[in-house]
């Protein structure tokens, strides 16, 4: 019985597309390698994102600045940013009273290929990334390379990676949610870390997914078992 609801749970995903955060498996090497969803590109002028009711891109905002996202950016699907994220960046940093912001786990993927539009699957190795903190949320950006890229593949932590580089995503994850005229949220990002402590944080966001969402194919078990038994 279990087997046969596995394999039509696997002819469902054949025949109709996956929610990009919950229906994308993350990948069987992950956390060292990962299958990373794409919202914006460098080309994009309006802050693209997820809906997380139905999965279709929606504008969130246009920009209001001139600054441009200096990388592919997006989440990792079947992650979350919950008690566990929020646990480590309090142990990472001192503070307290930080909290997950209830978001897939962010990433920006470095690539010198010209990837123009977001909403597609791209495959990366996480390097470092960048702790952030927004009005007390713990909002990690993971930053990554294109697996396979033949310029940025030898990046094999942060420290490979240019200073300039990571002056433009700090500059862009400081002020991109600034409006003129209104005052700016809390936004400071604390440290700059390397390949393992990214890795460790995307394990805890998966394992805060897992926490809040389960398995889906479980769960799919558990109430087609519930509704069987209901009938007999």
């Amino acid at each position: 019985m279990e087997e046969a609801l596995k394999r039509l749970y696997k002819k469902l995903e054949l025949r109709y597309q996956s929610h990009p955060w919950h229906g994308i498996n993350l990948g069987d090497e992950s956390p060292k390698e990962v299958m990373s969803f794409i919202e914006m590109t460098p080309a994009d002028s309006v802050k693209y994102e997820i809906d997380k009711a139905s999965g279709y891109i929606k504008v969130d905002r246009p920009q209001k600045f001139s600054n441009i996202v200096p990388a592919l950016y997006g989440f990792l699907p079947q992650t979350y940013c919950a008690e566990s994220v929020a646990e480590y960046c309090m142990q990472q940093t001192g503070k307290k009273d930080v909290v997950g912001d209830a978001d897939p786990l962010d990433i920006c993927v470095l690539t010198e290929r010209n990837i123009t539009h977001g909403n597609i699957i791209v495959p990366a190795i996480p390097i470092g990334g960048l702790r952030m903190i927004d009005d007390g949320e713990a909002d990690d950006k993971i930053i990554a390379v294109l697996k396979g890229d033949e310029v940025y593949e030898n990046w094999k932590d942060i420290s490979d990676c240019p200073e300039s580089i990571i002056q433009r995503l700090k500059h862009y994850f400081l002020t991109y949610k600034g409006i003129p005229g209104e005052e700016a949220t809390r936004v400071e990002i604390t440290h700059i870390y390397g390949k393992e402590e990214a890795l460790e944080v995307i394990e805890r966001s998966k394992a805060d997914y897992l926490n809040h969402y389960g398995d889906l194919s479980d769960e799919l078990s558990k109430a087609t078992r519930e509704l069987m038994a209901s009938k007999d």
